[in-house]
């Protein structure tokens, strides 16, 4: 093999979790390598034109990396520099550019990638940071379950390789799990292996979630830019079929183009619009836009992950006229709210996709191959029909989060999972490591989750989430010279991994009412890692930091922090409490301010952290 390159650390896939894990790594002062398949790094925000992200409700001030809200207010930013806002909307703080009703924040993919661009550029100027795009992993040397590097082929056919003391597969699929020989599920997984009640009694390879190729339209009332007829339009307005209707399992609701029909949130236009006109006092907006992610353009004809090049381009043609197709149908046969059929008035915006067909550069994707790792999360874990609430399973190893319903889209076969809420859930670290491959991390949605779980760890605030959280377990082996699963094992790296984690905006456990920038957020977080709160039983997941401690709190903290990590508590008085832990660990135990939540939380947290990092 020919001598490689070296970096401190190579992302294989500019995903979501892939962007998120390149942030982190050069926040430490890092040497990455990006490595991406398309000429757009973002996946589901950018080069996947799902543009108006699927998001928790909390989303706006809780529940995801500090790095995640920066990039949604680097979009907020961009239109409000770029482009001259309305009246209505210049002063808007929480600006939703599209004021689309399944997200809180709508844009156009374009736009996505140019923020996360100017968040990487100065990396890139000190040479921190080396992109790559259009290339995929083909080889690699792999030696006593070492990776020691990794070959990629270039769109040109010619390849290039490269070393580093540890790899993320952050790439929309996994592909980087089977050059390097790392054990990997792809479908469902039996009942006998996971334990799943839903889960079906023989593994289900076959079982991926569809994929999609959305696009934008422009709304230009009294013109005509109705596309050619696609390839295979009338086998597939059959067999999908096109419809505006949705199946909610005890009812069927068809949706109306511009209209809010009876039980649903709004019109099916402004589902996914990304630019509402009325927003903008600006020649470049004269017209709404809308991006079409439908059940219409979801893609059932088989997954495209362990096939040949040529399967894959085969389905990807068929995906391509299967959108093109509804495309089309929405332009010519959906029944108008005015009366009469179709919409010549929709125009395909090639130009917000950046595209040469006006479809996404890569297939929306929804299950990619996934680790075997050192834990797996399965339903019980994080589903509501298990578990009392308000949060799900406490994980010791908690290292980020995540709140989005199971929501698993046909595979074209018989699912045994059907839709399901989940509680308030945690990302544990253990998911990202591969229990044999030593130097590999898992970056995006190929962690260790069941098919089932992946229907809702698959989001975008969650990807992010699971990248974030590789880059900084990235950093910490890095700095001690020892791989994941060593971080992993031992107490005190893994709680400076979650120190890391939460200094650097990072939430582990849910607290909504102690945001990032909080002033006891990091101690909260902190303290909550050792599980220490976790049977608090608040519905609306608050902490109230300033409510006076009840003999309550104590015993469940008490509770908690033994359960969590085997720490014993006296919990007699909150000064008992804290110097009992504090003995534990032979360090002096700080006086309390206050008898306020806050300032317990502030003082346990001066205990553990003289105990764990110093």
């Amino acid at each position: 093999m020919t001598e490689s390159i070296y970096y401190d650390v190579i992302i294989t896939g500019g995903s979501t979790g892939g962007v998120a894990a390149a942030l982190a790594l050069l926040d430490y002062g890092r040497r990455v390598l990006i490595t991406e398949e398309t000429d757009w790094l973002g996946g589901q925000l950018t080069s996947q034109g799902v543009s108006a992200p699927d998001e928790n409700q909390y989303i706006e001030y809780f529940g995801a990396p500090a790095t995640y809200y920066a990039f949604r207010e680097g979009v907020r930013n961009y239109y409000r520099k770029n482009f001259r806002l309305s009246d209505s909307a210049k002063y808007v703080a929480r600006l939703n550019p599209g004021n689309c009703w399944v997200s809180r924040i709508g844009y156009e993919p374009k736009v996505g990638v140019e923020v996360i661009n100017q968040m990487l550029k100065k990396y890139l100027e000190n040479g921190q940071l080396t992109v790559l795009y259009n290339a995929v992993p083909v080889e690699a040397e792999v030696e006593n379950d070492y990776i020691k590097s990794v070959t990629y082929k270039l769109k040109d056919g010619s390849t290039k390789t490269f070393s580093a003391n540890l790899y993320i597969d952050a790439s929309e699929i996994g592909d980087l799990l089977p050059v390097v020989g790392a054990e990997y599920v792809v479908g469902a997984e039996a009942k006998s292996e996971t334990g799943e009640v839903h889960a079906p009694d023989t593994p289900q390879p076959k079982w991926v979630q569809s994929y999609t190729f959305p696009f934008v339209i422009e709304y230009r009332p009294g013109e005509n830019h109705v596309i050619p007829k696609p390839d295979n339009y009338e086998e597939n307005k059959v067999k999908q079929p096109y419809t505006l209707d949705v199946d909610y399992g005890d009812k069927i609701i068809t949706y109306l183009m511009f209209g809010k029909a009876e039980g649903t949130y709004g019109s099916f236009w402004t589902y996914r619009r990304l630019i509402d006109k009325n927003n903008f006092d600006d020649p470049a907006y004269p017209n709404d836009l809308a991006m079409i992610n439908w059940p219409g353009n979801d893609f059932i004809g088989g997954s495209f992950i362990d096939v040949s090049e040529e399967e894959k381009e085969r389905l990807f043609k068929a995906a391509k006229d299967l959108a093109l197709g509804f495309l089309y149908w929405l332009q010519t046969e959906v029944k108008r709210d005015d009366g009469g059929y179709g919409y010549p008035e929709f125009k395909l915006r090639k130009d917000v996709m950046g595209s040469e067909d006006g479809l996404s550069k890569y297939p929306y994707i929804r299950e990619s191959r996934r680790i075997k790792g050192m834990t797996t999360v399965i339903e019980q874990d994080v589903s509501v029909e298990f578990l009392e609430g308000p949060r799900a399973r406490f994980f010791r190893d908690g290292a980020g989060l995540g709140k989005y319903f199971i929501d698993i889209h046909s595979s074209g076969y018989e699912e045994t999972a059907k839709t399901s809420q989940v509680y308030p859930f945690q990302v544990p670290l253990g998911a990202l490591i591969p229990r044999r491959v030593k130097n590999l991390l898992a970056g995006g949605k190929n962690l260790a989750v069941t098919h089932i779980t992946n229907g809702t760890y698959r989001l975008h605030p969650v990807e992010w989430a699971v990248g974030e959280a590789a880059g900084i377990l990235a950093a910490t082996a890095l700095f001690h010279d020892c791989v994941p699963q060593q971080v992993w094992l031992d107490e005190r790296l893994l709680r400076k991994t979650q120190a890391n984690l939460i200094d650097h905006g990072a939430p582990v456990f849910w607290y909504v009412d102690v945001p990032i920038g909080h002033p006891i957020f990091k101690a909260l977080q902190f303290t909550a890692a050792f599980g220490t709160y976790q049977y608090d039983k608040d519905k609306n997941l608050m902490f109230y930091p300033d409510n006076e401690i009840t003999q309550s709190d104590l015993e469940l903290w008490a509770q908690g922090l033994k359960d969590g990590a085997g720490i014993p508590a006296n919990p007699e008085s909150a000064e008992a409490f804290l110097t009992s832990v504090a003995e534990r660990f032979d360090v002096e135990a700080p006086v309390l301010a206050d008898n306020t939540r806050k300032s317990f939380a502030v003082a346990l947290d001066e205990i553990l952290r003289d105990a764990y990092l110093r």
